[in-house]
């Protein structure tokens, strides 16, 4: 399966369900708006105004789907949701357009409005959802025999994890599962489910089985005995951008947890491993992106005077890089403002602390009002990180905390920050218990993400900085 090329496939109908969409309006206003109007003959060219429009409906559209997140889970599609989806963002986005591009048109009576707005909705939405429903039957059709699926894996070797197999592989349509093996929960050396499938690890190393076998998919079927063994299952996969699903317990099904996602399948929990709404998700993203191009271009001043700054107080590079593990566990590098002399770990990996001598007085006077940190405004642009966030750490450094605190894994369920509430509220650790102490604040903020507690955090930050708070 290839991602891109599977959302470029749904990119490119709805480019062209826009475009064919907009001209056959804009034809039916030439003809039965303007024409009837004025009292002209027909006439249907590609005007200006066209083209125009043509632009602002296709940005429209494209920004409508992307925040929706339709372009999100593109293998996993129900074509009834689908129906939908489509129906209701097309409501949304013709009412802006009505607004927008209608509204002031000169017209017979306010009924030409209400054909207009209902001419527009009928064109855009058949013409959007039918190579729509086309490319969603093929995928799922594929999926059913399967010719493409999703690497899956199941947690458990023993008669539970037994029976869904066997189940699973009786379907008539498959669920997309392409199973690469189980993985045990004790250290034994026979299952039941090994006569149908290879034992490939146990829990011990289920991270790095993730990442070996390109894991898409776990489905967790424990025996009543084995269920002690969901936190640590939990806390290993945590991180991982993988599917979760369980099988119900009766008490699951009877409280109407249980849901399915087929006729054909199997009656599983599928565990959520979203933190936010998929539009708030990716407003979130734009904002970083935008505040952070806003920030580079606003302080470039400062950036210059923090470049002679810091080239001036001590030898060595301007700038810091560091490795650091981000989203899903995947490292990256992340930048500073240098502030301190070089070679001040060649003792090997050290926090910083109060009356660090390590720390030029340049330094020091950067990360008092954390200017050391403006450099990660270009790692929120690439991707790397967010405004806003759990601070990421060294490996070094979250190997020790995840022997005294294991759910730390949990912070890599989303981009690092520049800023955070642990941050915030507890400021800047200098040993690995101060680092778990911060931790409660970071788990809390993760459960409880929204644009509106960012916003919040930001302020509390510019505070902090303005006081000269930071350390």
């Amino acid at each position: 399966m290839n991602k891109k090329i599977q959302v470029l496939r749904y990119l490119v109908s709805d480019l062209i369900a826009v475009a064919i969409a907009w001209t056959l309006f804009f034809a039916f206003r030439k003809k039965y708006i303007e024409a009837v109007k004025f009292d002209i003959p027909f006439q249907f060219e590609l005007s200006e105004t066209f083209y125009k429009g043509l632009f602002f409906v296709i940005v429209l559209w494209i920004g409508i789907y992307y925040f929706s997140g339709y372009y999100k889970n593109i293998y996993r599609k129900s074509r009834l949701k689908e129906l939908w989806q489509t129906f209701a963002m097309s409501f949304v986005g013709v009412v802006i357009i009505f607004f927008v591009l209608i509204l002031d048109d000169e017209v017979i009576s306010y009924k030409s409005y209400y054909l207009s707005f209902l001419t527009l909705f009928s064109l855009h939405f058949t013409i959007t959802y039918i190579p729509r429903l086309i490319l969603t039957t093929i995928t799922n059709h594929k999926i059913q025999s399967k010719k493409i699926g999703f690497e899956t894996i199941i947690i458990g070797g023993n008669e539970k994890a037994l029976n869904l197999f066997e189940t699973l592989a009786k379907q008539k349509k498959s669920a997309g599962n392409l199973f690469v093996g189980f993985v045990s929960v004790h250290n034994k050396e026979e299952y039941p489910l090994k006569k149908h499938l290879e034992l490939i690890g146990n829990l011990h190393n289920l991270k790095n089985l993730i990442r070996q076998y390109n894991i898409q998919e776990a489905i967790i079927a424990l025996e009543p005995d084995e269920h002690d063994k969901i936190g640590i299952i939990m806390n290993k996969i945590e991180g991982t951008s993988i599917t979760v699903k369980i099988i119900p317990s009766m008490y699951d099904i009877l409280m109407g947890t249980a849901r399915m996602s087929s006729l054909f399948g199997e009656p599983l929990i599928q565990l959520s491993q979203d933190l936010m709404p998929v539009w708030e998700e990716n407003i979130k993203r734009v904002l970083d992106i935008l505040i952070s191009i806003i920030a580079i271009i606003i302080l470039s001043p400062v950036y210059l005077f923090l470049i002679i700054g810091v080239k001036s107080s001590s030898t060595g590079p301007i700038f810091y890089a560091q490795e650091r593990i981000g989203k899903f566990g995947k490292p990256f590098m992340i930048y500073k403002f240098r502030s301190m002399y070089v070679g001040s770990e060649k003792n090997g990996p050290a926090l910083s602390k109060q009356n660090d001598s390590r720390i030029t007085k340049f330094g020091l006077f950067m990360r008092k009002l954390r200017l050391d940190e403006l450099p990660q405004f270009w790692n929120v642009i690439i991707g790397d990180m967010s405004l806003v966030g759990p601070r990421p750490e060294r490996q070094f450094f979250i190997d020790q905390i995840v022997q005294k605190a294991p759910q730390y894994v949990h912070l890599h369920k989303v981009r690092p920050g520049i800023t955070s509430w642990g941050q915030v509220k507890f400021g800047y650790a200098e040993n690995v218990d101060e680092m778990i102490e911060r931790l409660k604040y970071d788990i809390v903020y993760i459960e409880n993400m929204s644009i509106y507690v960012d916003i919040k955090i930001l302020i509390y930050t510019i505070k902090i900085i303005f006081n000269l708070e930071g350390k």
